[in-house]
């Protein structure tokens, strides 16, 4: 056996370096190495350590306090190991092999399963929805019993003791080990092992006086009703399905399969003849480019002209408003602070390239009614952030579609018969694939819409792999945890929000989905959005009555399978409703860094930025659970009364975007806004708007700009895809010339 040095390590670690901070992967197997053998002070500089193969040793156990904060895959395969509850602060795990290891049992690898919270991948099988089932359904019904078991056996001395307490944590915790029977017998190890864990961790919470004031605070809050549901609309369908204005159910759909288009199916057009511009909203004196010109075969011919556009900004004239909303603005220290943490970045100059008409009932050239609802960028392969994100995917109708928007090209396209899909989400999951050859990483797609149904899909490889219902009702909304890929919100419009897990795949697209979490919700959610910072215990949803914020920590004592709103966020513009004006529906909805969000209600004319830590610090109302959001600015925006036109950011270039009813795009650069407009309470004003660059098709004349129900960029906001409530997606590329 050969000695640990830091000399075996560079020579057995890559890449070669001559700093053991340096290595990213160490290969010690077939060593004959024991316990003692691995130097913890050693082992602890490998701060860059992804991958270590440890197999064919004489391992019996691990060393605890032995942190490798970078480290995601681990080989102790051909090993002897016995406590597997040492390898317990390897938190980053995703990957680990275990094989022939003698003394291994199924309660071990349930353990293991629990104690590494991002374990995926376990000997190379994917195993997330087993652990997650394992981490919060199974532990949920411990902690049931564990309480019940507490209840009618037990209670707190008073006073209480040090030694008192000693000798009820072990009469209890015995107790509940004796009493607390569930699941197969064959991990009754590791059942006891959990309910010895959580009854501890029960009595402790019970002994803590902070903890006694939040139970107080939740029973108060149960005794707290919904909000009453909006009253259905002449807009719904006769089966009670609740859509959203100027959403139809089609019955006219192709009757295709999940398929590939067969070939892309864009909209050519000619550019119109420049004119000046009627409208009333002012154009930031920027060039603008041609319209698009798309060929026969989609793609653009060179855009050489550009124009100077002197269209102003429509000034607001009501003079009272400006007045109130400057009492509700943040005093100069704290809107220096929100500027300050956003990264200075330089305005960018966005040129229309191409304009396709994708997603046409039976591929029909003259659709011009499918409305387009959904749109989002693949995520980045890595999480480097390098790298340019150009697939854009798309939904409305019957179809899903995956664009290249440096080209133009339809690569993928989905269609499901009868079905008109609303909301769409990428993630990226583990596919196993068997054998010793390690899982990768792979993007998927979710989509929902009518049926209620979520298609998962995996564009890569053009296989739409699985469904499952999500939902009696539509669906409105998906959003997955970005960092928990195979975790997935849907929101439906049963007024429900729920959270699936949804595993990873192998090979042969095998998976499993488990329900995790139920929400009721006060009404149809709109948006889904989770704070960057904390995407698995917060949960923001924008709803036709308002702005909820829910607890969605997982493994807590609150109920998983059903739980009510935390609090309802409320704005200033609530203030001025009247009979004919409601601004409750929140219609746009989204973070622009770690902090700041922005939100639209419908009907304002205005999109608030807001601070998410400043509002959620407060302290709720009792009664009615609302606080009042930080305003740390507004955004002029059009004046319209269409609904749901939703708005969108790009956190990497600090930008706001929202389209409005004419096909214009309102950007906002935030960076280049002035701290005096905030201390003076004005309404920032967009740093340009976009006009709809006015294609024209032979022999249908202009087309006019229509309502922008969405849009999405790139994190480097190379490209923006917009999409319309006639069967367009419009996608702009930054001039990188300006």
């Amino acid at each position: 056996m050969e000695k640990i040095t830091e000399k075996v390590l560079l020579e057995k670690g890559s890449p070669k370096t001559n700093k053991l901070e340096q290595i990213k992967m160490l290969n010690l197997s077939k060593m004959g190495l024991q316990l003692q053998d691995l130097p913890v002070k050693l082992l602890s500089r490998l701060w860059s350590l992804e991958r270590w193969d440890l197999s064919g040793n004489r391992l019996q156990d691990f060393h605890k306090s032995l942190e490798l904060p970078a480290l995601r895959f681990l080989d102790l395969s051909d090993n002897q190991m016995e406590d597997v509850t040492t390898l317990e602060s390897l938190v980053g795990l995703e990957e680990l092999k275990m094989d022939d290891n003698l003394y291994i049992t199924v309660s071990d690898n349930y353990k293991l399963m629990v104690l590494l919270p991002n374990l995926r991948i376990y000997n190379g099988k994917d195993v997330s929805t087993t652990a997650n089932h394992l981490r919060y359904v199974y532990s949920d019904n411990l902690r049931t019993r564990i309480i019940a078991v507490w209840e009618k056996n037990f209670s707190l001395p008073d006073p209480i003791t040090a030694e008192e307490l000693v000798a009820l944590e072990t009469s209890f915790v015995s107790t509940a080990r004796q009493q607390v029977k569930f699941g197969p017998s064959s991990v009754s190890d590791f059942t006891k092992w959990k309910v010895e864990i959580m009854a501890k961790e029960y009595l402790r919470s019970l002994t803590d006086l902070d903890g006694k004031e939040e139970s107080t605070d939740a029973k108060e809050n149960k005794g707290v009703s919904a909000p009453v549901k909006r009253k259905q609309t002449e807009s719904e369908t006769s089966d009670s399905i609740r859509l959203m204005p100027r959403k139809k159910l089609r019955s006219d759909l192709p009757a295709s399969p999940v398929q590939e288009s067969p070939r892309k199916s864009s909209l050519r057009l000619k550019p119109l003849p420049e004119t000046s511009s009627t409208g009333a909203v002012r154009m930031s004196p920027r060039k603008r480019s041609q319209s698009p010109s798309i060929s026969s075969r989609g793609r653009p011919r060179a855009e050489r002209s550009s124009r100077e556009d002197g269209a102003q900004t429509e000034q607001r004239q009501e003079g009272s408003k400006k007045q109130q909303k400057t009492s509700h603005l943040q005093k100069d220290d704290d809107m220096s602070h929100a500027v300050k943490s956003l990264k200075n970045t330089e305005p960018v100059c966005l040129k229309p390239l191409h304009v396709l008409q994708c997603h046409s009932k039976q591929d029909k050239p003259e659709d011009f009614s499918t409305q387009l609802w959904a749109c989002a960028f693949q995520p980045l392969p890595d999480s480097s952030g390098g790298g340019e994100s150009r697939l854009v995917a798309t939904c409305g109708g019957d179809s899903v579609c995956v664009i290249d928007c440096e080209t133009g090209m339809v690569m993928k396209k989905y269609k499901v018969s009868g079905e008109e899909f609303f909301s769409l989400s990428w993630s990226t999951v583990l596919m196993s694939r068997g054998g010793k050859a390690p899982a990768q990483h792979c993007s998927i797609l979710a989509a929902g819409g009518k049926k209620g149904v979520v298609k998962l899909i995996h564009p890569r490889n053009n296989v739409a792999y699985g469904e499952f219902r999500a939902s009696r009702k539509s669906l409105s909304v998906l959003r997955f945890n970005h960092q928990q890929g195979n975790f997935l919100f849907t929101g439906s419009y049963d007024s429900k929000i729920a959270l699936w897990d949804i595993g990873g795949v192998d090979s042969q697209y095998n998976f499993k989905v488990v329900q995790l979490l139920l929400l009721d919700v006060s009404a149809t959610p709109l948006h889904i959005c989770l704070p960057p910072t904390s995407p698995s215990t917060h949960l923001l949803t924008a709803c036709e009555d308002g702005l909820h914020c829910y607890n969605t920590q997982l493994g807590t004592n609150n109920n998983t399978k059903s739980r009510s709103k935390e609090m309802e966020i409320t704005f200033p513009i609530y203030k001025k409703e009247d009979k004919d004006h409601n601004y409750h529906t929140i219609d746009g909805l989204s973070f622009l860094n770690d902090d700041i969000v922005a939100s639209k209600n419908y009907m304002h004319g205005s999109i608030y930025l807001w601070s998410w830590s400043r509002t959620k610090a407060q302290r709720p109302d009792k009664k009615t659970r609302t606080v009042c959001a930080v305003v740390l600015a507004e955004l002029q925006w059009a004046d319209t009364e269409i609904p749901y036109l939703a708005l969108n950011t790009c956190p990497g270039r600090v930008y706001v975007v929202c389209g409005d009813n004419k096909g214009r795009l309102w950007t906002y650069h935030i960076t280049n806004l002035q701290i005096n407009n905030f201390q003076m309470g004005k309404p920032i004003q967009p740093t340009e708007v976009l006009e709809w660059p006015t294609p024209m098709r032979d022999g249908l004349g202009q087309l006019e700009g229509p309502s922008i129900n969405n849009v999405a960029m790139d994190p480097e906001l190379r490209y923006l895809a917009a999409l319309s409530d006639k069967n367009m997606v419009v996608v702009w590329k930054r001039d990188e010339s300006s």
